[in-house]
């Protein structure tokens, strides 16, 4: 998201005009620093132990600070109008929505329900994230220039996103320690996009709109996460079969 709005600044886009009302310039400020306090703020989460009064202090403000962008950057997409920030907006809050709400959802493992947040959250993000993908293939022209191939793979990994939530919903989990993975899966795909923003902010000026400068980051987080999840699983069952480490104990040592 903050990826667009920066992309606007350096004049990719609909470039920010001089004469914008201040509640414009306020919001494009508040976007932008919300997105550098995400950034930031996300590695300090990721690196402390999982669980611990840092971790979550962290990850909450990382989460809030998400939330924050994802609204400046509707509010954005409505005045200016952008109708890719809109698109896009929607399924990268999504992604950090969904990893803090599955922290709720515990007991979808012992015959919990999802709620109807859930069903909607989930639903929304699918179908914009399918329009995202269906007008980067069909009218590429309504998405500001940018390369074709760019809105194609943001709205197949947002139909991804929504798509696994509603196959949680309706098929829920054997594993007790599911919500772990995809709380985290959910995290840092949603700093994928912040690490994103990033990239065009720092390479746009230099190398233009390529595709690679917005997907990068995709390209190299979604098999990190893959492998990530893998190590983990071999990890968590390694301890819980060692009997000096079973149960809660050995659970919380693994997540170190």
């Amino acid at each position: 998201m903050t990826a667009l709005i920066v992309a606007i600044v350096l004049g990719i886009g609909n470039p920010v005009h001089p004469a914008w009302p201040v509640y414009l310039k306020a919001a494009l400020g508040l976007h932008i620093a919300s997105g550098i306090v995400a950034f930031v703020c996300a590695p300090v989460a990721l690196l402390t132990t999982k669980g611990g009064k840092t971790h979550r202090k962290w990850g909450k403000v990382y989460f809030w600070a998400m939330a924050v962008v994802a609204a400046s950057a509707l509010f954005l997409s409505i005045l200016l109008p952008i109708l890719f920030l809109a698109l896009v907006a929607v399924f990268s809050f999504y992604a950090a929505y969904a990893g803090y709400r599955v922290l709720s959802l515990k007991d979808l493992a012992r015959g919990g329900r999802a709620r109807v947040i859930d069903w909607a959250a989930a639903l929304i993000t699918f179908m914009t994230s399918a329009s995202l993908a269906a007008i980067g293939a069909i009218r590429p022209h309504m998405l500001t220039g940018l390369p074709r191939l760019v809105p194609i793979v943001l709205g197949c990994i947002g139909m991804l996103l929504g798509g696994r939530s509603i196959l949680l919903f309706v098929h829920p989990p054997s594993d007790k320690q599911f919500w772990w993975f995809e709380h985290m899966s959910g995290m840092i795909a949603s700093y994928i996009a912040a690490v994103a923003a990033f990239s065009v902010v720092n390479l746009g000026p230099h190398f233009g709109n390529a595709w690679w400068v917005w997907l990068w980051p995709a390209m190299v987080g979604v098999p990190g996460i893959r492998v990530w999840k893998s190590y983990y699983r071999k990890k968590f069952s390694a301890r819980q079969k060692a009997p000096a480490v079973a149960g809660t104990a050995g659970f919380k040592s693994a997540l170190r």
